[in-house]
């Protein structure tokens, strides 16, 4: 993710900044990319954080404008969950923006978003993480950091993330708007099998007994094992992870031997699978350094040339953005 300038002193303002350092209130503008000190915040900057403008005072903004059921606010703690969620999908909405997905000038249809909490004024809802037909129920349960190391912890997962959960979901639905390109199904299907295959069947035998014996040989994790739309879905989504921490990399001035110096556009790279290569030996280090102070890597993941080579082909088709639907 790119580091903003404030509009009045040019002080960093990083993505999720309400007020500059300066004292300037400021807003994230879809339009321009940037931030701005306009007066047109979304309404839900107090309620819930949200730092983006609209085009007008009292007016949802583009993201808000997504969600289309919140979860039931009668519960306090409710609104604390609902608030992290709204911001890490704002983050990957801005990355996806990168390539020209779901902006003001993207004609294709926006995803849904059914934000439920558990907790409910009836008592506990069962919610389902997941995707149908460009619906993506988050479940805000996940927002809790204690409840989902829980999930990561029972699952045997060296990631979980909310913003992984978005991206994940997210690649979904851009890979029903990216079946309508003549060419994505029949390379798709070369590259990660037939997703034709039954669905149900497939994750109910992943989940009795596992990915199979070698997974990582050709999958960027044990679930992508399962179903090829599960393998598209967890590979785009570490696309746009390698992506944004390489952005994020060059954005804070970081270097070191062996990366190539210099503006890199990791969103629109000129060599694809340099700039994979690139994101992983930035991944590496980055883990390095994370170690230095007891966290976790930010990038626990190894990647086989098979793997590598998805990582590139889901690039080679994100960067194409809506063009590739609009010229299908």
């Amino acid at each position: 993710m790119k580091i903003f300038c404030c509009p009045r002193c040019s002080a960093d303002i990083f993505l999720d900044n309400l007020i500059c350092t300066c004292g300037l209130s400021v807003g994230f503008s879809v339009a321009r990319q940037s931030f701005v000190s306009d007066k047109n915040f979304c309404v839900n900057r107090d309620a819930l954080g949200c730092n983006w403008t609209c085009d007008a005072s009292g007016q949802l903004c583009l993201s808000c404008r997504t969600t289309r059921i919140h979860p039931d606010l009668s519960i306090d703690e409710n609104y604390a969950l609902w608030a992290r969620a709204e911001a890490a999908k704002r983050h990957v909405l801005v990355g996806l923006m990168q390539w020209g997905w779901f902006t003001v000038d993207d004609a294709s249809p926006r995803p849904e978003f059914h934000m439920l909490a558990e907790a409910t004024a009836q008592g506990v809802a069962d919610v389902t993480m997941g995707h149908a037909s460009g619906v993506v129920t988050i479940n805000l349960a996940e927002a809790n950091p204690s409840e989902r190391v829980r999930r990561r912890e029972m699952l045997g997962e060296p990631y979980r993330t909310l913003i992984g959960h978005f991206r994940h979901e997210i690649a979904h639905y851009l890979f029903e708007l990216l079946s309508s390109h003549d060419g994505f199904t029949e390379a798709f299907r070369a590259m990660f099998g037939d997703e034709t295959h039954d669905y149900g069947a497939a994750l109910a035998r992943y989940y009795a007994h596992g990915a199979p014996l070698g997974w990582q040989n050709a999958h960027v994790t044990p679930y992508a094992a399962a179903h090829p739309h599960e393998d598209w879905a967890e590979t785009a989504a570490h696309t746009m992870h390698l992506c944004d921490i390489t952005d994020s990399f060059y954005a804070a001035r970081l270097g070191q031997d062996g990366i190539p110096a210099g503006e890199l556009n990791p969103f629109h790279p000129l060599d694809i699978a340099e700039m994979i290569e690139t994101a992983l030996s930035i991944s590496v280090a980055l883990n390095h350094v994370n170690r230095a102070v007891g966290q976790p890597d930010i990038y626990p993941f190894v990647n086989s040339v098979t793997t590598r080579q998805k990582l590139a082909f889901a690039l080679t088709w994100l960067k194409k953005g809506p063009a590739a639907i609009e010229n299908g």
